[in-house]
């Protein structure tokens, strides 16, 4: 879906009637999450679990920030494996991502991004997918997304914050783009990222701790896009986002188009592509995420050529703090708690 324009009005207030409209909606919405997290019992795993979160529905960014993420916990000597619930994939799981046996049909987009850089599997039970990434031989595990999952247990919760707009106007769903009221979601958030221009947060708490970083495109294909005549086009949470980019890279936007985020591309979505930039004299440039979509396609050959695809990856302007607050959480969860240990018939530990 893509986002209603009321979720993020220019003034950052309450403004139309939609949300007003919504607001009981909301309520049902916020009481349903509540009541969940509520009655269920949160399972342990048997090594530090890290997850990179959201506030609000829609991209914020968190799939390259939990690709620098695991990064550096690689530097630290750690063993990171992905768990993601794989949305927009048909396989339910535990599966291990492989890029040569699945495409973005079977496991979703995100999936196959993480597993260029780290073991990723995808599990609709994030428990479960939890258990098979142990028996792997994890030494810590990265959700991207399921903040709002309460099955299993997280040691540490970072949130990404898109400095730009976010969080909207501060509602919750369907009345504002909030997946839950921020005072819940703040009780359960261990660091920020926030993910942009720097800005300030008045709905953060003063003493949370907050990681500015920056999305910066590939040099070289930057460099390449200076200057160039681009038809854009993105189905991500945000597409605004993306031609926003290019334009502050120097291309000369020409046309765009804009599709909802994990969009499923047909053969007529290339060839109307392709028919739209050519009468627009433009390059066609799209994310990672897109041209990911793109390769299922038996079209993909016919504009596989003529495609642009931009990566852009997450850089932290503190390193050291954010290495620091890594450190020091690994260690509080390894130290605090005793885990059982994968395959172990001791029972596991379960926590409120």
């Amino acid at each position: 879906m893509r986002a209603p324009g009321f979720w993020y009005p220019a003034d950052n207030r309450h403004t139309g009637i939609a949300p007003h409209v919504l607001s009981p909606l909301a309520l049902v919405y916020a009481f349903i999450g509540r009541l969940k997290r509520n009655i269920t019992v949160p399972e342990r795993m048997s090594v530090p679990v890290i997850c990179i979160g959201n506030f609000t529905a829609g991209g914020a960014g968190k799939t390259p920030t939990a690709i620098a993420i695991s990064q550096r916990l690689v530097a630290f000597g750690e063993t990171p494996h992905f768990l993601t619930r794989g949305y927009g994939g048909r396989e339910t799981g535990p599966v291990c991502v492989s890029s040569t046996q699945h495409t973005a049909p079977d496991v979703g987009d995100e999936p196959l991004l993480l597993s260029a850089h780290a073991p990723t599997w995808v599990s609709r039970d994030r428990v479960a997918g939890g258990l098979a990434a142990e028996r792997a031989g994890a030494s810590v595990i990265i959700m991207d997304d399921g903040f709002q999952n309460p099955t299993l247990f997280k040691d540490l919760s970072l949130m990404v914050v898109d400095t730009k707009v976010g969080i909207g106007n501060g509602l919750v769903l369907p009345a504002g783009p909030l997946r839950e009221p921020m005072a819940d979601a703040l009780a359960r958030t261990h660091g920020v990222v926030a993910l942009g221009a720097p800005q300030s947060f008045s709905f953060l708490p003063d003493d949370m701790p907050v990681f500015p970083a920056t999305l910066q495109p590939d040099d070289a294909v930057a460099t390449r896009l200076k200057g160039a005549s681009c038809y854009a086009f993105a189905g991500i949470g945000r597409p605004s986002k993306f031609f926003d980019t290019l334009s502050s890279l120097g291309a000369t936007l020409v046309g765009m188009r804009a599709f909802d985020d994990h969009y499923a591309y047909s053969e007529e979505d290339i060839r109307q592509l392709r028919a739209e930039a050519s009468a627009c004299g433009g390059a066609l440039v799209t994310t990672e995420k897109d041209a990911v979509r793109l390769r299922t396609l038996p079209g993909w050959r016919d504009i596989e050529d003529q495609l642009i695809v931009l990566p852009v990856r997450a850089v932290f302007s503190q390193w050291a703090e954010l290495d620091t607050f890594l450190s020091a959480g690994l260690d509080q969860a390894r130290a605090h708690y005793t885990y059982a240990p994968p395959g172990s018939d001791q029972d596991r530990t379960r926590v409120r």
